[in-house]
Parts: C-alpha cells; structure tokens; sequence
C-alpha cells in the first residue's frame, strides 16, 4: 500500500483497534496464477506473533483456500471510515476534490486449522458477536445436534495468519491547515449520517495529534 509519511499509522495498538472494530475483512491470495478476493469476518489475537494473528473460516467449496499451502503469503485488508471530501469544504483556495479513509493491510501465510481449532474458534466467532446483541441470550453452538455440527465443521475451511506485516494509513487531511480541516470536519457533521460523523470526528483527532487512526 503507499502510504505517504504523514499519513502513516505507525502505532501497533492504533492498527489493531481498526481490525477489531471493522473485522469483515477481505482476503486475497493468488491462487492458479489469479487473484482471489474472499469477504470473511476475522478474529483478531493481538498476541499471537509480533503483529498479531488473525483466524477465519470460508466455504470449503470456495476454491481460494487451497492456496493454503504453507509458503504463499495473503494479504487481509480492513476497511475503516471513509468519505468523499468536496473542495468547497476547504478555506484554502485552488484545491481539488479527494477521499478520506482509514485503512489497515495484514501480510501473512495462511494455515489451515484442525478441527479442534475450528471449533475454538467458530465458538470465539459466535460469542463476539452475539455479545453485541445483549440482552438477548447469546446463540452458542450447543444448541446444534453434534452430528450436524460435525457435518456443519467438513464443509468449512478455518484458517490462521500470523501476521509477518502490518501496514496502517489514515489519510485525513493531514497534508491540509487546521482551518481546512475544521471547515470540512463541519460539512461532514451536516451530511447527517454516522460515517460522515465518524469521519469529521477521524479528521480532527488526526488533526491534533499530526497522523492519527
């Protein structure tokens, strides 16, 4: 990813945050000499490796896992706010629209889980994101017959990537004056929807600290 020095995020935790707050990554391999983009929900363990570990399961019939094979690096990418940025937002003159976003790119090779490995974290999977829905009574795996689980489990690839890299950019406006910044920051907030919110909110915090996620 090119990531111009002020748009850096060099800050390990920062990246991390952005994994786990928008987890349905997408996944890209080569496999036969092509391209394979798959949409999954990752699971973020920030201490399995120097970068972390990320931990996901697609369809066996999806064809990308088997480019699993031990020595052929993916690439997971994780999207966070974004938004289009109109020039007439800017106090400065002689400026050009442009697109604001955040965005972190996880480097590692994938491998394959046993099934007990699956089952973890199948289970992991479920509880997070049941958690979200409280109070109602989180859905766990138990309720399955073990059978059908089981047959459920063989018809799924569940997968771990240690991640080797972690490449984190929060373009901002950072390159832009902090009257610039404010007056787009305030346009956002009138655009009345969340992510434009969470994007002029992104934009000021990036503001004051110089870079930010």
């Amino acid at each position: 990813m090119y990531i111009p020095a002020h748009f850096e995020v060099d800050d390990l935790a920062a990246k991390h945050a952005l994994i786990e707050a928008h987890s349905f990554g997408t996944l890209i391999v080569t496999l036969d000499g092509r391209l394979e983009a798959t949409h999954l929900p990752f699971l973020l363990d920030r201490g399995g490796g120097p970068h972390g570990m990320l931990r996901a399961h697609m369809a066996r019939a999806n064809p990308a896992w088997r480019a699993f094979d031990g020595t052929t690096e993916a690439l997971a990418i994780f999207l966070g706010v974004e938004g289009y940025i109109s020039p007439d937002w800017y106090e400065s003159k002689h400026q050009v629209p442009t697109w604001n976003y955040v965005a972190v790119h996880a480097y590692g090779v994938p491998r394959e889980l046993d099934d007990a490995g699956t089952v973890c974290l199948l289970d992991e999977l479920s509880a997070r994101h049941e958690g979200a829905l409280l109070p109602k009574p989180p859905w766990t795996a138990s309720k399955l017959d073990p059978d059908y689980f089981a047959k459920l489990r063989r018809a799924i690839v569940a997968f771990e990537i240690t991640v080797t890299r972690l490449e984190g950019k929060a373009k901002l406006s950072q390159n832009k004056t902090a009257a610039d910044v404010a007056g787009a920051a305030a346009a956002l907030d009138t655009q009345g929807d969340q992510w434009s919110r969470a994007l002029a909110r992104q934009m000021r915090q990036a503001m004051s600290r110089g870079k930010g996620c």
